[in-house]
Order: C-alpha cells, then sequence, then structure tokens
C-alpha cells in the first residue's frame, strides 16, 4: 500500500513541476514558486524544482532566496553547470563577488567549454578590484574563444577604466574585425580617441556610431560630445583667422 502512495505523490509531485517550469518559461515566476513548493513538499529530493524555484526567486530579485533553493539544489547534484552557474549569477546580484567567484570556478571545472562561466568569472574579479586577474581572464576569454565578443567588449571597457585608451581601442579595433556590426565599438573607440586628445579621429568614430545607432540611449551624450568637439575646432579656426 504503501508503494502506492510513493507512485502518486511522485505523479503529482511531476505534475506540480512541469507545470511550474512551464510558467517559468513563460516568464509567470510568482506563479511558477507555487508549484515548485508544491512539488518540494511532496518529493524533497529533486533538484530540477530547486533549481527552478531558485531561478524564479532570481527574477523576482529575490537574491537571498534564490541563493539558498539554488544551494538545496547543488546539495542534491553537485555536477551540474546550470545550478552552480546561476548560484554564481545570483551572488553577484545580491553583492557577494567572493560567493561568485567559488561557484563559476565549480561551474568550469563541471564545463570548461562554455565561455559565460569563464566571463562572469572575470566580472566578479573585476568588482572585487582584482583588475589585473580580470583582465588576465578575459585575455584568455579572447585567446581560447576568438569569437566570443562579449570579452572584447569587458576587457575594452575594464581598460578604459583604468585609463588605458591605446589598448582599449586596440582591443574595439580586433572586435570590429571579427564584427563589424558591433556598432557600441565605434563609440568606445571615438570614446578612446577623444581622451588620447586625437580629436578628429575621434569625430570620425562618433559620427560612424550615430549614423548607425542614432537613437541609442548613448546617443545623446555622443552627440553632445560631438558638437562640443565641432565647436572647439570652429573656435580655433576663428583664432587662426584673427591672427
Amino acid at each position: 500500500m504503501s508503494s502506492n502512495i510513493k507512485i502518486c505523490d511522485n505523479t503529482a509531485a511531476d505534475s506540480f513541476y512541469k507545470k511550474a517550469d512551464a510558467l517559468r518559461l513563460d516568464n509567470l515566476y510568482k506563479e511558477a514558486t507555487t508549484n515548485y513548493l508544491n512539488a518540494i513538499l511532496i518529493d524533497r529530493n529533486n533538484a530540477e524544482s530547486y533549481y527552478g524555484l531558485g531561478v524564479c526567486y532570481k527574477h523576482l530579485k529575490q537574491y537571498s532566496k534564490a541563493i539558498k533553493y539554488l544551494e538545496m539544489a547543488a546539495d542534491l547534484k553537485d555536477d551540474c553547470y546550470e545550478i552552480f552557474f546561476e548560484l554564481g549569477v545570483c551572488h553577484l546580484l545580491k553583492g557577494i563577488a567572493c560567493g561568485a567567484i567559488k561557484n563559476f570556478v565549480r561551474a568550469i571545472q563541471i564545463n570548461p567549454d562554455n565561455p559565460e562561466a569563464i566571463l562572469q568569472l572575470g566580472i566578479a574579479h573585476e568588482l572585487c578590484e582584482e583588475h589585473d586577474l580580470a583582465l588576465m581572464i578575459y585575455q584568455k576569454l579572447i585567446e581560447n574563444s576568438p569569437g566570443f565578443l562579449k570579452a572584447y567588449e569587458h576587457k575594452s571597457t575594464l581598460l578604459m577604466k583604468l585609463g588605458q585608451y591605446r589598448e582599449a581601442s586596440n582591443i574595439l579595433h580586433k572586435l570590429l574585425k571579427l564584427n563589424p556590426d558591433y556598432y557600441k565599438a565605434y563609440a568606445g573607440i571615438g570614446i578612446c580617441f577623444d581622451k588620447m586628445g586625437r580629436k578628429n579621429s575621434a569625430q570620425r568614430y562618433y559620427r560612424k556610431f550615430l549614423s548607425e545607432k542614432p537613437f541609442s540611449h548613448n546617443a545623446e551624450f555622443i552627440q553632445n560630445r560631438l558638437e562640443k568637439l565641432k565647436n572647439r575646432k570652429t573656435e580655433k579656426n576663428n583664432l587662426r583667422i584673427c591672427k
């Protein structure tokens, strides 16, 4: 008789789990949490239910709860890349960079060929202000996954933050060789040239960016900067004429 009850329970748990998964995939996270919790009440040994619940809480911005349930999933299934990756992301979102590093390292150990966890590991080190480590990780990622454009973007952004504009510009030029339609790179190169005092080159790349992305959220800043550079050039020309 107890065996029949167990079969019934597992069927009910599976039904709640499948309904929860469908709701989560439709971005109905609050509704999904109820069904995941029902599944867990029936079967407390299902790592997938804890994982789904943790992901829902992440999207609901309840990061402490998300970490709690993802850690429970990890206890049940310690060889799952997705669980440790999501744990790392939740730690980052909660501002716990050290916890993020530990989980991204574990995710990479499980699946060393997935560049996303390596990128996030670099971001975690960057947030810890371990800039040399972050730059090394981004560079290794570029070398090992040369088509992974996010690595170029993050490395160039960090280099710009550190005031290394020439190096950042070189990385962005490499990015454009891989994908000429990566228009944010034009804005980045323009800013690098601007900071280096190469105003004509800066204007050229600013114009290129605006011609392709006139309604981008960066467009107003770029347009204002371009106008200032043009006005300065006009003022200098007027001064020459007066002399």
